[in-house]
């Protein structure tokens, strides 16, 4: 097991080296060694401060000394800094990423009870109206974009409870959960819906479909054959088999919805990471968009770990890989 983890790692921390190899020659080798300063100051910069930004990044010296500075300043935590604001990258990303880290895991926690339990009730009573209609709403939700689904919920939620008098939920922005835990649940309550009835029904019909594929197993047959009861047949023996899936695409979804999730944070005002992203994208802010990808790409490494440790709780055969 202890193999196995750490032969993950490894694996994982080779990717973010990979990531920060693309990243430095998209950003800093892509642009032209006469161009690299300016881009990364931003069009609106002065003279002195494009010469302070060539002088603080060596960009007048050899490409593997660049390099081995920018990733001497990753390793250290430093992502960098934002002259078009003027401060610190890891002071943006540190006001942005909990807002998105409590959409996302607000929102993960619904979909995976949502999902998996109405994909369960979908494989167990397969064919009958109940399957039916939970088919046909995770195709609806499916299908929809999260954007129309947002501006729905504001639409019934904010805007015909507000003129009715009812002021359950802000329609934008994000208070903190130190400032007022209830203002900040109240805020998040439309957001998670709308992201996760979304992710939901990706996992009604990955539940469903896993948990048919497992049920003609000889192992269930015998289970039944046995008198063991069939709540317990259904959750520790079709449901565990059927995880591996599952926990695939949710450690995915997890680790890249943790890299901004900018189309619900757009409709709903939230500035976490994927709406200063967006922002930075429009401003040409280039230090902050590579402090957003490097968090990103290790988001996504760290959640790929956790699934690897996961697997090997679930089906220990894993760990001989």
């Amino acid at each position: 097991m202890a193999r196995f983890l750490i032969r993950r790692i490894l694996q994982g921390i080779l990717v973010l080296w990979l990531v920060t190899v693309s990243i430095f020659l998209i950003f800093f080798i892509g642009p032209g060694p006469g161009s690299v300063a300016r881009t990364l100051a931003g069009k609106a910069a002065t003279p002195q401060v494009v010469a302070e930004v060539s002088h603080r990044l060596l960009l007048d010296r050899p490409i593997y000394v660049q390099y081995g500075h920018f990733l001497w300043l990753l390793l250290h935590g430093n992502l960098g800094y934002s002259f078009y604001h003027s401060q610190s990258v890891n002071s943006i990303i540190k006001a942005a990423f909990p807002i998105t880290l409590s959409l996302v895991i607000g929102a993960a926690i619904l979909w995976i009870i949502m999902g998996v339990l109405t994909g369960v009730l979908s494989a167990v009573r397969a064919r009958s109206a109940m399957d039916r209609t939970f088919t046909v709403l995770a195709l609806v939700f499916y299908s929809m974009p999260t954007f129309v689904l947002g501006l729905l919920l504001l639409l019934v939620f904010y805007y015909e409870f507000t003129i009715h008098g009812i002021h359950a939920f802000p329609g934008s922005g994000y208070t903190p959960f130190t400032t007022s835990p209830g203002l900040w649940f109240r805020g998040l309550v439309l957001p998670w819906l709308t992201l996760s009835l979304v992710q939901a029904a990706i996992y009604t019909r990955l539940t469903r479909g896993a948990m048919l594929d497992v049920m003609g197993e000889d192992y269930i047959r015998t289970a039944r054959a046995k008198g063991m009861p069939e709540r317990r047949v259904i959750f520790k023996h079709e449901l565990r088999a059927a995880l591996t899936p599952i926990v695939t695409q949710y450690g995915i979804d997890i680790g890249v919805l943790l890299g901004g999730v900018i189309i619900t944070e757009t409709v709903f005002g939230m500035p976490g990471l994927g709406f200063t992203a967006v922002q930075a994208i429009q401003q040409q802010d280039l230090p902050v968009v590579i402090g957003v990808v490097i968090v990103a790409a290790a988001a996504v490494v760290v959640a790929n770990i956790i699934v690897d440790a996961l697997y090997a709780v679930l089906d220990p055969r894993v760990r001989l890989h």
